[in-house]
C-alpha cells in the first residue's frame, strides 16, 4: 500500500509538469495545424472568389461581343453616307445599348478613316477622328477578331470616366476594311462589382489582357501599369498558362498576397483573386488568441489544481484506507452475521460428532471385543471425522475475510449439498422443501459468498416464522426479471442464457408495505435489541449486485414473503469438469526418505508411525529451521519433504521459499487444515494435503511427488 501510495505521489508529479508541457507542445503542434488550415481555407476561398470573378468576366465580353455582332449585322452591306442618313435612328439604337449594359459608356461605329459614323453620345457626332486609338487601328490591316484596348483617357469633347475598348472590325463583301464597331467599356464597373464580392480585409482583384496590361484592379489603381513578363507573375502564367495560385509581393504597392489567376475562356483576358497575406496570418492569430484565453487559463487551473491534489494526496489515501477497512469490517460482519447464526446449530453437531467418537474409542478399549463390532465402531470414528472436517471447511469459508473469487457451479447441486446445513442451522421444528430442476443451472458467483447468502435468507425467513414453519427453496431459469434488469436482455422475456432465479418463501409474518422500502438497507431490523444486527439482508443485496443480479421481495403481513435472487446464468458448457474422489489404496513407501516437517508433535509422530508402517524411512523435526539446516547439510539424502504450513517463526511456504532460492531439487508438499496466506495467494503451485487427511491419502500424495522428481532428474522407473 506505501508502495502505490509512493506511485501515485510521483504520478501527480509527472502530472504537473505534463500540465505545463503538454499544453505547450500541444499549442505548437495546434498552431501548426491550423496556420496550414487557414491558408487552406484561405485558398479555397480564392479559388470560390476566382470562380465568380472569372464567370462575371465572361459573361460580360460575351454579352458585349453579342452586342457588337448584332450592330454589326444592322450596318452590313451599308455604305457610309446610308449610314449617315440613318444617322439619327442608329443613335438611339446605341444609346438604348449603352443604356440597358452598365458595363459601358458608349457604342460607336467608325468609317475607315476613324471618323464617327453614329455613337451613343451626341448626335450628330462630331467630325472628328479617332484613328489613332488602338481599338481602331489594330483592325486596319488585319482581321483579328474581338480586340480589347489598354485603359484611354476621354478626349474632348468627350469626358468622364476612363474606358478600354472592345471593338470588331467592318469588312466589305470582298474582305477589305471598310471601318470598325466598337464599345467603350467601364474599368470601374469592374471595381465596383469587386468590392461587392471582396468583403474581406486584404481583398485583391485583378483584370488585365495576356500581356500585362492591367485595364482594373481593386484596390483601385490611380495610373497605367503593365506586368513585368518576366517577373514572378509573368513566368508562372508561362508555366500555368490557364490556372495558378501562388504567393508575391505585388508589383503595384509591393503588398503580398495570395493570388489565384484564370485565363477567361475565349478572350486574351486573365481575372485574378486573392488575400493579403497579412490579412490570413490576421486569421490565424484570432484563431489561436481564442485558444490561448481559454487555453491559458484551463492550464494554469489544471496546474494549481494538481499542485492542490498533490498537497491532499496523503490525507485522501489515509481516507481511502480507512473506508477500505471499513467496507472490510461491514463484509466480514455480514459473513459474521451468518456465521453467528450458524454456532448453535454447528455446536450441537459437533457434540454430537464427538460423542460418537468417545463412546467409540470407550468400546474399542473393551476386552473381547468381536472383529465385527470393531470395524463398526472404526468406522464410525471415520465418517464423524469426515462430517466435522466437512463443518469446519464450510466455518472457514464463510468466516474468511477475503473475497473470495467467482466460479462456475451448478446452483442446483449447491442447494443439495446445502441442505444439511440448513436443516442444522433452522431446527427440527422448521419444515424444508426444496424444488430444483433436472437439467443444470450454471451461474457465474462467488460461491462462499452465494451459500452465506442462502443462510442469511434462510435465517431470515425462521425467525420471521418464530422458528416454526415451512420454507421452500426453488431453483428455475427466469422467464421475467425486475426492471433493474430489464435493460440487459431487451425485453422482459429472456433468451438463452438469462438468468437463474432462486427463491426462498416462508409462512411467517410478513413483513408491512411501510418497510419493504428498507429491508435491504444496512442495520436496518425490524428483531428485538441484541437478536440481529440488520447486515444479513445487506449482504444478500451487495452480493446480487456485484453479481451483476438483483434480489427482490414480495409479502404481505399474515400471509409470509418471498425473496427471489437473480444470478447471470452461464451456458453449459463452462462448467468445469469434475474430479472423482479418490479411493485408491495407500501406496508402499520401499525405503522412500521422507523429511516430515510438523510443529505438534502428536500428529508429526501419528503421520511418521503412519509413514513408517507402510516402508517409508522417516525423519521427523518440529521446525521449518532445523528443516532448513538438514536439507542444506544432506541435500541428496530426502526423497520428498512433508511439511506444516502454519508453524512458529518459519511457515512452510518460507521453507518452499528457501528451498527454491538454495536450489535443493527435494520435492516438498505442504499440509494444512486453514491458512490465511494460502487462501489469499494459493499454494504457488506446491502439492498440498488437507487436513484431517488419512494416511492412505497422504502416501498417494508424497509417492507422487517423488515420483516427479525421479522423472525429471532422468531415471524414471
Amino acid at each position: 500500500m506505501q508502495g502505490a501510495q509512493r506511485n501515485s505521489l510521483r504520478l501527480l508529479q509527472w502530472m504537473m509538469a505534463a500540465s505545463l508541457a503538454l499544453p505547450i507542445a500541444l499549442f505548437a503542434i495546434a498552431s501548426t495545424i491550423s496556420y496550414n488550415s487557414t491558408v487552406d481555407i484561405a485558398d479555397r476561398e480564392i479559388e470560390r472568389t476566382l470562380d465568380v470573378a472569372h464567370e462575371h468576366a465572361l459573361k460580360v465580353f460575351e454579352t458585349i461581343d453579342r452586342s457588337l455582332a448584332e450592330l454589326n449585322e444592322v450596318v452590313r452591306d451599308l455604305p457610309d453616307d446610308t449610314i449617315r442618313s440613318r444617322e439619327s435612328a442608329l443613335h438611339k439604337r446605341l444609346k438604348q445599348l449603352a443604356d440597358a449594359l452598365p458595363q459601358l459608356k458608349s457604342a460607336w461605329i467608325f468609317d475607315a478613316n476613324g471618323k464617327a459614323l453614329v455613337n451613343s453620345l451626341a448626335s450628330p457626332p462630331p467630325n472628328q477622328s479617332f484613328a489613332d486609338r488602338d481599338y481602331f487601328y489594330s483592325h486596319v490591316d488585319q482581321s483579328i477578331g474581338t480586340f480589347i484596348g489598354t485603359v484611354l483617357t476621354p478626349r474632348p469633347p468627350y469626358q468622364g470616366a476612363r474606358f478600354f475598348g472592345v471593338s470588331r472590325r467592318r469588312s466589305s463583301d470582298d474582305g477589305s476594311f471598310i471601318g470598325v464597331i466598337q464599345a467603350s467599356v467601364l474599368p470601374e464597373y469592374f471595381e465596383s462589382f469587386y468590392a461587392r464580392i471582396g468583403s474581406d480585409p486584404g481583398s485583391f482583384f485583378a483584370m488585365g489582357r495576356t500581356d500585362g496590361v492591367l485595364l482594373a484592379q481593386l484596390p483601385r489603381l490611380d495610373r497605367d501599369f503593365r506586368l513585368d513578363p518576366n517577373g514572378q507573375v509573368g513566368r508562372s502564367i508561362a508555366a500555368h498558362p490557364v490556372h495558378g495560385l501562388l504567393t508575391i509581393a505585388w508589383p503595384t504597392d509591393g503588398l503580398e498576397r495570395r493570388i489565384g489567376y484564370r485565363r477567361v475562356a475565349g478572350y486574351p483576358i486573365y481575372v485574378s483573386a486573392g488575400l493579403e497575406t497579412s490579412a490570413i496570418r490576421g486569421r490565424w492569430l484570432t484563431t489561436i488568441s481564442q485558444h490561448l484565453v481559454f487555453g491559458l487559463p484551463a492550464t494554469a487551473l489544471l496546474f494549481i489544481l494538481l499542485a492542490f491534489a498533490f498537497r491532499r494526496t496523503q490525507h485522501l489515501q489515509l481516507e481511502a484506507a480507512k473506508r477500505r477497512e471499513a467496507e472490510e469490517a461491514l463484509k466480514h460482519s455480514q459473513r459474521l452475521e451468518a456465521l453467528g447464526q450458524l454456532t448453535g446449530g454447528v455446536a450441537h453437531d459437533f457434540n454430537n460428532l464427538l460423542t460418537v467418537i468417545r463412546a467409540s474409542v470407550d468400546l474399542l478399549n473393551r476386552p473381547q471385543l468381536s472383529e465385527e463390532r470393531r470395524q463398526r465402531y472404526i468406522t464410525a470414528i471415520g465418517e464423524a471425522v469426515a462430517r466435522a472436517a466437512k463443518l469446519t471447511s464450510q466455518l472457514l469459508a464463510f468466516a474468511r475475510r477475503q473475497t473470495l473469487k467467482p466460479e462456475v457451479f451448478d446452483v442446483g447441486e449447491r442447494m443439495r449439498s446445502l441442505r444439511d446445513m440448513l436443516s442444522t442451522l433452522l431446527g427440527p421444528a422448521i419444515e424444508i422443501v426444496t424444488q430444483l430442476p433436472a437439467e443444470p443451472c450454471l451461474v457465474s458467483a462467488d460461491a462462499g459468498q452465494f451459500e452465506t447468502a442462502m443462510i442469511n435468507m434462510a435465517t431470515n425467513a425462521r425467525d420471521a416464522m418464530q422458528g416454526k414453519g415451512r420454507i421452500v427453496f426453488t431453483v428455475h431459469a427466469a422467464t421475467s426479471v425486475p426492471d433493474t434488469l430489464a435493460h440487459l436482455s431487451g425485453s422482459q422475456t429472456l433468451k438463452n442464457p438469462g438468468f437463474i432465479c432462486i427463491t426462498v418463501s416462508d409462512s411467517g409474518v410478513g413483513i408491512p408495505a411501510g418497510q419493504l422500502g428498507r429491508i435491504f438497507e444496512p442495520f436496518f431490523t425490524t428483531k428485538q435489541v441484541g437478536q440481529g444486527t440488520g447486515l444479513g439482508l445487506s449482504q444478500v443485496f451487495g452480493f446480487a449486485r456485484q453479481s451483476g443480479g438483483e434480489v427482490t421481495v414480495v409479502s404481505e403481513v399474515d400471509q409470509g414473503s418471498t425473496f427471489s435472487l437473480y444470478l447471470p446464468r452461464v451456458p453449459a458448457d463452462l462448467l468445469p469438469p469434475s474430479q472423482a474422489p479418490t479411493t485408491a489404496p495407500a501406496v508402499a513407501g520401499s525405503g522412500m526418505s521422507v523429511l516430515v516437517v510438523e510443529d505438534n508433535i502428536e500428529l508429526g509422530n501419528f503421520a511418521a508411525d503412519g509413514l513408517t508402517e507402510l516402508g517409508y524411512s522417516i525423519t521427523l523435526v518440529d521446525n521449518a529451521t532445523d528443516a532448513l539446516t538438514e536439507l542444506v547439510s544432506h541435500a541428496d539424502r530426502f526423497d520428498v519433504v512433508f511439511s506444516d504450513v502454519v508453524m512458529p517463526g518459519m511457515t512452510g511456504l518460507d521453507l518452499a521459499q528457501a528451498m527454491c532460492d538454495r536450489c535443493i531439487s527435494a520435492p516438498i508438499v505442504l499440509t494444512t487444515g486453514y491458512s490465511q496466506a494460502l487462501s489469499q495467494d494459493g499454494i504457488a503451485g506446491f502439492e498440498l494435503v488437507q487436513k484431517p487427511y488419512s494416511i492412505e491419502e497422504l502416501s498417494r500424495v508424497l509417492h507422487r511427488a517423488a515420483r516427479v522428481k525421479r522423472v525429471r532428474d532422468g531415471a524414471a522407473e
